[in-house]
């Protein structure tokens, strides 16, 4: 799916949805590289999103056959419940289910990918490294671990970012240097397949592919 297609999925998917979060979801695609995202899920995943907010990676996922089965968690569940019309809402047969669960409480079970999308930054710093550990430990062998989060330099996309959750989150947000990300996955055995950076108007994004060997 391109992030035009995904778009106009988005805008029929949450049709029920309040104005301004259908509105926001069929943005989305516009200031987050959602298509790169889906293009490192194989057909056919049992996927893990964590934070996963309304839904749109693994509705899109569904929508697309990258995703088969798995689970989204977020600790909104006036998103969740978004996540679940929509996802009725394509038609889907996929077998996700979306809950609300604490970063201490990850469903057990190994997963094909696990996805951390924009989440770090909102974790504490002094319990970043700890969460990171979680999400790792539900991949399976030779499975993937995509990250992505908001880059902290060069300042101005980073401000973008930091107002922009002010104003949504209304939250201060805390970067993670990339550095230490790839420590981390080194100490749970993961090896980088892929680093990259994206521009989409002011917001800065870095991605990394992780497997686990």
């Amino acid at each position: 799916m391109t992030d035009a297609e995904i778009a106009r999925m988005a805008f029929q998917a949450y049709r029920n949805a309040p104005p301004v979060l259908r509105g926001f979801q069929a943005l989305r695609p516009s200031i987050c590289p959602i298509e790169r995202l889906l293009r490192e899920i194989p057909p056919g995943s049992r996927v893990l999103d964590i934070g996963c907010g309304a839904g749109l990676l693994l509705v899109a996922g569904a929508s697309s056959g990258r995703v088969a089965s798995g689970c989204g968690l977020d600790i909104n569940e006036r998103s969740l419940a978004q996540a679940r019309r929509a996802l009725a809402q394509i038609g889907s047969l996929a077998a996700i289910r979306f809950e609300s669960a604490p970063p201490e409480s990850l469903p057990r079970g190994a997963f094909d990918v696990v996805t951390l999308i924009d989440v770090m930054h909102h974790v504490p710093p002094a319990e970043q490294r700890g969460f990171f550990a979680a999400a790792a430990a539900r991949v399976r062998p030779k499975g993937l671990l995509v990250y992505k989060d908001m880059c902290a330099r060069p300042w101005w996309k980073a401000w973008g970012n930091r107002l922009h959750d002010l104003l949504l989150a209304r939250q201060w947000i805390q970067y993670v240097p990339l550095a230490e990300v790839i420590g981390w996955a080194a100490e749970a055995g993961f090896t980088v397949l892929r680093k990259e950076e994206y521009t989409r108007f002011w917001y800065g994004h870095e991605l990394l592919v992780l497997r686990r060997d």
